[in-house]
């Protein structure tokens, strides 16, 4: 491509991805970096850092994540290796699997839950 140099090696904590309100998405969505989601998206989420789930922000379908943190609905299974935190406003429909889980009072739960250990937090 034109203008294109070489790729330069970019600290993983500086990038990040933000999906807004309003938007939709039907399929997988994969990405190694942070993700604010605010809009809805019908598929499977695998963040490879932290994803935030806005309070206006709905997914059906599972997640796999370092990091979550939710204040909108989910309704799908997470699977979460390092701390999954469940905000007032935030509602998941679905089991969880995780190392720390933190549920906020008024938050909603409706599954199952089971804790990994530090073995599979690696």
């Amino acid at each position: 491509m034109v203008g294109m140099k070489n790729k330069e090696e970019v600290p993983q904590g500086s990038l990040h991805n933000v999906m807004a309100a309003g938007t939709t998405v039907k399929g997988d969505i994969i990405t190694e970096s942070d993700f604010r989601l605010d809009g809805r998206v019908e598929g499977n989420i695998v963040c490879g850092a932290k994803i935030v789930i806005g309070p206006k922000a709905e997914i059906v379908g599972n997640i796999t994540s370092v990091n979550a943190e939710v204040m909108g609905t989910v309704k799908g299974n997470m699977e979460i290796s390092g701390l999954l935190v469940l905000k007032a406003s935030g509602v998941l429909n679905g089991d969880v699997a995780t190392h720390t889980l933190e549920i906020e009072p008024n938050a909603r739960f409706n599954g199952t839950c089971r804790m990994l250990s530090e073995k599979d937090k690696k």
